[in-house]
């Protein structure tokens, strides 16, 4: 009788426990890993983070990836990198459709987190989109709608949270390579890139590093474990589809940098010739040339001192499309150029070199599509140098 009774207090027990720890588990949280879409503000992919509340029925989607367009100065901070993004949330049904109309992909990563955890990581959300938290400093390799997942659970999970070995190895990618991987098929886009950006993202990027890129954040994420808090688990518990659609095959634009500015090449190297058969400058197009590479200088200029981006500095672009070539340009103007001018071309035909020279060594990794430019430039100054005093009395 009594063994009987043991036997039916342990049923209740269980069954108690059982129904206790389900109603217990109040969330469910998720990493969401978006696919990249055809703009450029979508061409990287995006992360967020589900809650769906088991109890009360809500399901929220957070979101570190948004701003304020109605933010005054706008473009002026955001060339500037002063713009603040935030912290928003929206419904999982809205969220979904978004993304359904765009037709990207979806993938849910559930995190197999311990009661505590779960309402840890709820807290800190809630916390974190108080008006007065919700804003921050963008940063795109080191503080964005990814990592900034990634850190929450860092700080929730402390060191219960165990990342593969290799996160912190380095890869054998650079910054630039990581980037380059979603915009190959956006040549004018991917130059630009390669144009703003320096060569403090010509280093190798480590595992860890690379989780600015969300589909690299899902890989980690699938391979980190939870420790110390019952049996080790893996951090996913479960993987699913949420939704998902064809891979078009992109192709790049016909009209694209590459064959752009191979066609300035050999325009501008048959000028040259035939300016060396005609005793001819043909300064016109010169002016054009370094008027051009002057304003670009001017941007990257701004871009390296005047801006708060970390990965702007150090753009060796600079040798090239230097500001003061715009000075030149309307020197070029004067019948009888000032003899700084042919020192300065001196210094621009050195300037040039060692940028090929920069580019070769592996101190900056400049766009394929500039060869053609660089081309021209060392071809135009090197002419204008030792003919510009022979021909400067002729007619330009």
């Amino acid at each position: 009788m009594r063994l009987k009774k043991k036997v039916f207090g342990l049923i209740i027990f269980l069954i108690i426990s059982y129904f206790g720890n389900v109603k217990a588990q109040t969330y469910q949280i998720s990493l969401l890993t978006c696919d990249p879409g055809d703009e450029l503000y979508m061409a990287f992919g995006h992360s967020a983070i589900r809650v769906f509340d088991k109890i009360k029925g809500t399901d929220y989607v957070f979101n570190y990836g948004t701003f304020n367009f109605n933010t005054p100065n706008f473009y002026g901070k955001f060339a500037a990198g002063k713009l603040d993004y935030m912290l928003s949330v929206s419904s999982y049904a809205d969220f979904i459709s978004t993304y359904a109309n765009e037709k990207r992909g979806i993938k849910e990563q559930v995190l197999d987190l311990s009661l505590e955890q779960e309402r840890y990581m709820v807290e800190f959300l809630q916390v974190n989109y108080l008006p007065e938290r919700r804003f921050y400093r963008y940063d795109f390799f080191f503080d964005n709608c990814a990592t900034r997942i990634r850190d929450a659970m860092d700080l929730v999970l402390g060191d219960k949270l165990v990342w593969s070995k290799d996160e912190m190895n380095e890869t054998d990618k650079t910054f630039r390579d990581l980037i380059d991987e979603y915009v190959i098929n956006m040549p004018w886009a991917d130059l630009g890139i390669d144009l703003a950006l320096g060569a403090v993202i010509d280093r190798k990027a480590s595992n860890w590093e690379a989780q600015f890129l969300p589909d690299y954040m899902e890989k980690s994420f699938a391979k980190a474990s939870i420790v110390g808090d019952g049996p080790t688990r893996p951090l996913v518990k479960e993987t699913r589809v949420l939704l998902d659609f064809p891979k078009q095959n992109s192709e790049m634009d016909s009209f694209n940098p590459y064959w752009m500015f191979w066609a300035i090449a050999i325009a501008f190297t048959l000028i040259t010739y035939i300016g060396f058969k005609r005793k001819r400058l043909y300064l016109g197009f010169d002016m054009v040339l370094f008027f051009v590479l002057g304003l670009l200088g001017v941007v990257v200029f701004l871009l390296w001192f005047a801006t708060e981006h970390s990965a702007t500095q150090w753009n060796w672009n600079i040798l090239w499309a230097f500001p003061g070539h715009l000075i030149l340009a309307f020197a070029l103007l004067r019948k009888q150029p000032k003899a700084w001018v042919k020192k300065y071309l001196l210094a621009a035909l050195i300037l040039a070199d060692a940028a090929v020279v920069f580019w070769i060594l592996g101190w900056q990794s400049l766009h394929p599509s500039l060869i053609p430019i660089l081309l021209v430039l060392i071809l135009r100054t090197n002419y204008l140098y030792y003919n510009l005093e022979k021909y400067r009395t002729l007619k330009a």
